[in-house]
C-alpha cells in the first residue's frame, strides 16, 4: 500500500517541478528527434522555410550545422547507426503515385513509406524495403547488427527486424487484437520496448487512444506489460542505464506529459510540467539530456512544434558502466 501511494504521488508530480529546459533554436517546426552516438547532434523531422512537407534533418544540439537529408516525398522516423557515419530514415519518395497520407493518423498511415540508409550528408542512399505498405518507426541496435521497424506487410502493424542492409527480415511480434509500434532497443541489444493499442479501441476511434507499454525479446519471447492502467501510455524510449525509460502519459483531460519509468517496478516520475503538448522523448547516450517535442513555445492556436532539451543529469540514468 505504501509503495502504491508513493508511486501515485510521483505520477501526479505532487511537490515536484520541471528540471531546466531550453529550446533548440533555428530548427523551425520539428518533431521526433534522436541523438547521435556521441550526443553532439540529433536527427529527426522538420518543416523549415520553403519546405512543403516534413523532411529528415540533422543538426548540432545548439541549433547549428543544420542539414536536410532528403527533399522528396514525406519523411518520418529516422535514427543514427552506432558507427556515427550512417543514417536510417523513412520516406515516401519512391511512391509519388500513391495518395498522400498522414504519419500521425493510424487509420491513414502512408502506404509506400520505405526505409533508406545514407551517409550523414544524405549521399549514397540505399533503399532497404520494397513494399506498397507502411514500413517505418525504425531504430538500430547499439551493436549495429540489426534494425527494428514497424510494418503492415503481414496485413496489420507488427514489429519486424532485419540486417542493416534490409536482408533476412523477420517478424518479431504476433499480437492478435493489438497494434504494436514505436519500438526501441535497450543497450543489451536484445530487449525491445514498444507501445501497443487494441485494434477495437482504434476502430472505435477512442480519443485519446488507450495504449499499453510492453517489453519483448528480439526473438519474440518474454512479452511483458510495463503499464497496467486504462490510459494512454505512449512513445517509450530506453535510458542508457538499461533499467529506466521515458514515455508519454496523457493526463486528464488531454495533457501530454513526459514521464520516467522503471522496468523493475511500477514507479513513475513526471519530467515535464506544461499545459502544451510534450511528446516524442529520447535520452542522450550519456544520460545527461532529455530531448522532446513540444508546442509550449507556439503562438496561441498555432500548435507549432519545437524541439527542447531538459537537463536530467541529476536523475543518474546514464550508462551503468
Amino acid at each position: 500500500m505504501r509503495l502504491r501511494f508513493a508511486t501515485l504521488l510521483i505520477s501526479l508530480g505532487l511537490g515536484a517541478q520541471e528540471l531546466p529546459v531550453h529550446q533548440i533554436p533555428n530548427l523551425g517546426k520539428g518533431a521526433e528527434f534522436y541523438f547521435s552516438p556521441d550526443g553532439t547532434h540529433i536527427i529527426g523531422n522538420a518543416q523549415r522555410e520553403g519546405d512543403t512537407s516534413f523532411h529528415v534533418y540533422t543538426l548540432n544540439i545548439n541549433g547549428t550545422d543544420i542539414h536536410r537529408i532528403n527533399d522528396k516525398g514525406d519523411d518520418a522516423c529516422s535514427f543514427y547507426f552506432p558507427d556515427g557515419k550512417h543514417l536510417i530514415w523513412t520516406s515516401t519518395k519512391d511512391h509519388p503515385e500513391l495518395a498522400k497520407s498522414n504519419y500521425s493518423n493510424p487509420s491513414d498511415y502512408p502506404q509506400g513509406s520505405e526505409l533508406y540508409v545514407s551517409d550523414l550528408d544524405g549521399g549514397n542512399v540505399k533503399r532497404l524495403t520494397n513494399n506498397t505498405v507502411y514500413d517505418a518507426e525504425v531504430s538500430v541496435a547499439a551493436n549495429g547488427k540489426w534494425i527494428l521497424f514497424g510494418s503492415q506487410r503481414s496485413g496489420k502493424m507488427e514489429l519486424w527486424k532485419a540486417k542493416p542492409d534490409g536482408s533476412d527480415a523477420l517478424q518479431i511480434t504476433h499480437l492478435d487484437g493489438w497494434e504494436p509500434g514505436g519500438a526501441f532497443i535497450f543497450r543489451d541489444n536484445k530487449t525491445i520496448i514498444f507501445r501497443a493499442w487494441k485494434s477495437t479501441d482504434s476502430a472505435a476511434k477512442k480519443s485519446p487512444l488507450p495504449m499499453t507499454l510492453f517489453t519483448i525479446q528480439e526473438d519474440g519471447t518474454g512479452l511483458r506489460a510495463l503499464t497496467h492502467d486504462e490510459g494512454t501510455n505512449w512513445s517509450p524510449f530506453p535510458a542508457p542505464d538499461g533499467r529506466h525509460y521515458v514515455f508519454v502519459k496523457v493526463l486528464p483531460p488531454r495533457n501530454y506529459e513526459v514521464f520516467l519509468g522503471d522496468v523493475n517496478n511500477d514507479e513513475q516520475r513526471r519530467l515535464t510540467y506544461n499545459a502544451a503538448f510534450d511528446g516524442y522523448p529520447s535520452i542522450s547516450p550519456d544520460g545527461h539530456w532529455l530531448l522532446f517535442t513540444s508546442t509550449r513555445g507556439s503562438m496561441p492556436g498555432s500548435h507549432a512544434t519545437g524541439v527542447y532539451l531538459e537537463d536530467i543529469s541529476s536523475l543518474h540514468v546514464g550508462p551503468a558502466n
